[in-house]
């Protein structure tokens, strides 16, 4: 957590003021809300700079770690393929990078690359565990579940919704990386209860995007990107794949579930009733914008919620 933190942060007195000067900026899509516009040529890909720090941090503890691997995986190809449609937008100076299916297809390839590593090259299964199952079974034995012939497609499932939720989440300042630094207190304290060994690579990423948010804090000098977004879902999914606790993202990544489900309850909605709008604005961050909130109380307050959902998701152990 430490070396993380402070290469992160070493890391950005170089890459913001290069970003800027080489113009890798955001652009503002133009429905967004009115004081984001102000944020147009903010830079972004900043994801670059807390994954850098994580990837050095989490190859060095592989070699005690083995588990981390499908990790590591996961969070580079979702971090590829958030890269690739950042370089788009940027080249472009435009807001608009991957079509959605070329997104989503790269990563379905990227997902089942995972869940194919998982199978063949570790011993870990897709059974789930149930949250507070413990809680009523002889002995505090948790109960575990199997999808059985349903089990990789509700593991693609994960990954893939996991990392489009986390992309949702990221459009304000300092949002997603809160909120993801307590879901990864949470993966980190999971991983010590149930000794899965991923503990070092969920303290890297609390350290990365604590780093992170040195720059990334309301006013932001810098965003995270795609290239952030969807690595930060890909970690998530993938750590929690690798305890047995796929449904305990529910609980602990609830934000990212909302947004996710914010914006597919707002695109029905509209088409069903022909122009109208179940939300002032999707995701949701942006509807409570719209209904007065600073950016900085909706942070907070998505925050908070987290946390304590973190704490419940640990008692659900």
């Amino acid at each position: 957590m430490i070396i993380s933190f402070a290469l992160t942060v070493l890391l950005g007195f170089f890459l913001v003021p290069f970003f800027r000067k080489t113009h890798v900026s955001q652009t503002e899509r133009m429905e967004g809300p009115a004081s984001h516009k102000e944020k147009s040529g903010t830079p972004v890909m900043g994801g670059i700079m807390f994954l850098l720090p994580w990837i050095l941090v989490t190859a060095w503890t592989l070699p005690l770690h083995r588990n981390e691997a499908p990790i590591l995986i996961a969070t580079l190809g979702f971090a590829a393929i958030g890269f690739l449609d950042d370089f788009i937008k940027v080249k472009r100076m435009q807001n608009e990078g991957l079509r959605a299916w070329q997104k989503l297809l790269l990563q379905v390839v990227v997902s089942l690359a995972v869940i194919f590593y998982i199978r063949r090259f570790t011993n870990v299964s897709f059974d789930m565990r149930i949250p507070f199952s413990s809680l009523v079974t002889n002995g505090g034995t948790p109960v575990m579940v199997t999808a059985g012939i349903f089990a990789i497609p509700v593991e693609l499932l994960v990954l893939c919704g996991t990392a489009n939720g986390s992309n949702f989440t990221d459009g304000l300042d300092g949002l997603l990386s809160c909120v993801t630094i307590c879901i990864a207190g949470f993966l980190a304290a999971a991983s010590v209860r149930v000794m899965a060994g991923i503990t070092p690579s969920a303290g890297a990423m609390i350290g990365a995007l604590l780093g992170f948010l040195v720059y990334n804090h309301h006013p932001a000098k810098i965003f995270m990107g795609d290239t952030g977004s969807l690595s930060l879902g890909g970690y998530v999914a993938a750590s929690a794949i690798m305890m047995n606790m796929p449904i305990y993202i529910v609980i602990v990544a609830f934000i990212y579930l909302a947004e996710v489900c914010s914006v597919i309850i707002q695109v029905s909605y509209f088409q069903a009733t022909k122009g109208k709008r179940f939300f002032l604005m999707a995701p949701i961050h942006h509807h409570f914008e719209l209904r007065g909130w600073t950016e900085v109380r909706v942070v907070a307050v998505f925050t908070m919620v987290t946390f304590i959902l973190c704490l419940l998701g640990f008692a659900a152990l």
